[in-house]
């Protein structure tokens, strides 16, 4: 098959499709076709690609036209939709619920889209977000003390334990994957830490791995949401629903009761953001400010690491792409039932039941 690697072209999006270690596990019986300096930010040159086995083309409309199967990092932006048919397998993350608009766009395309976010294991995880949302919610704590810097228009604290000052707070809202590297960091940067999240069994499960020094689980009500933001200084929004758009865990009437200059981060953001005051950010112009606080909601987190995001990324799809090269995707998906559950869009049709309700709600 021939795969093509464009360059990614959203704000600040230095991550890459394939690595070249990759392309030379691909490139024996596949064509790989990869846009120049798709790689270079991180250090993939033009040539590792080239002596892996790619073959680099000036333009990405070369890369699009010459491929079957496309290998991405973030969602196509309108400007790359004009490069898609329904002769191409575009296989990156989609994430349809977030922007709907662009969403029907790309689906008027044709193209058969798999998202990287939808495709399932047999523990009923999602093992091609997993690694993104890792490093997401590790980033959470970083980006969101450097806000509280008071030269960041923060509230000017900072977490760690201090001799008779006590312990400032942090809440966590959703503890999945990236939630729960969140609470991780939290408890190790010295904060006291709030987990909320609507299942019991989870919040019972994480007090046994962290223990209660210097943490609290609580079921996550509208009720105890705003009782928790109201006392801490930064809050991680982190709700996933598998192709859904973002519940409005909190609202706007919550941040009143928030202390000015705390901090919101709101790894949701892609799928619409949990946080009904939050809107769609960029790594060069990452935060504003509403009722007073600090809304961090960058749709591309993990693109602030992009060497660690992609190798880790690598890991996680290469033996799905390797199957889809191998077998073509119909064939694929038929002998998985994990891709299959990826395949969001084909000739113009949502083929995913969650992202199909999502986009006509």
């Amino acid at each position: 098959m021939k795969i093509g690697v464009p360059k990614e072209i959203k704000n600040n999006e230095c991550r890459v499709g394939l690595t070249p270690d990759s392309v030379k596990l691909l490139s024996s019986n596949h064509k790989i076709y990869v846009e120049k300096n798709a790689g270079k930010a991180i250090g993939f040159t033009d040539e590792m690609y080239q002596a892996n086995g790619a073959e680099i083309l000036k333009e990405a409309s070369s890369v699009f036209e010459e491929s079957e199967l496309i290998v991405k990092v973030k969602e196509p932006l309108p400007e790359e939709n004009q490069f898609l048919s329904p002769k191409h397998t575009l296989f990156t993350y989609l994430h349809l619920a977030g922007n709907k608009e662009n969403a029907k766009k790309l689906i008027d395309t044709g193209v058969k889209g798999v998202a990287y976010e939808t495709v399932t294991s047999n523990d009923g995880s999602l093992p091609l977000l997993a690694p993104m949302s890792k490093i997401a919610g590790r980033i959470s704590l970083v980006v969101g003390q450097y806000f509280l810097l008071k030269p960041n228009k923060g509230i000017g604290t900072l977490f760690g334990k201090f001799e008779k000052i006590q312990a400032r707070e942090v809440s966590v809202v959703g503890a999945g994957v990236a939630g729960k590297e969140a609470i991780s960091k939290g408890i190790v940067s010295g904060a006291h830490v709030n987990v909320l999240d609507i299942s019991e069994q989870k919040l019972q499960y994480l007090a046994k791995e962290f223990g209660t020094d210097n943490v609290s689980y609580i079921n996550s009500t509208p009720e105890n949401i705003s009782n928790a933001i109201s006392e801490s200084d930064l809050v991680i929004g982190s709700v996933y629903v598998v192709g859904k758009e973002a519940p409005k865990v909190i609202t706007k009437e919550m941040l009143k009761s928030m202390k000015p200059g705390s901090v919101l981060v709101d790894i949701s953001i892609d799928q619409g953001g949990c946080i009904e005051t939050s809107r769609p950010t960029t790594h060069d112009d990452p935060v504003f400010v509403e009722e007073e606080v600090l809304h961090y909601c960058v749709t591309n987190m993990p693109g602030a690491v992009p060497l660690t995001a992609s190798l880790a990324l690598n890991n996680a799809t290469l033996p799905f792409i390797e199957k889809i090269a191998d077998l073509g995707l119909e064939k694929a998906c038929a002998s998985d039932n994990h891709l299959a559950n990826g395949l969001n869009m084909a000739n113009g049709e949502i083929r995913h039941p969650s992202v199909e309700a999502a986009l006509s709600s």
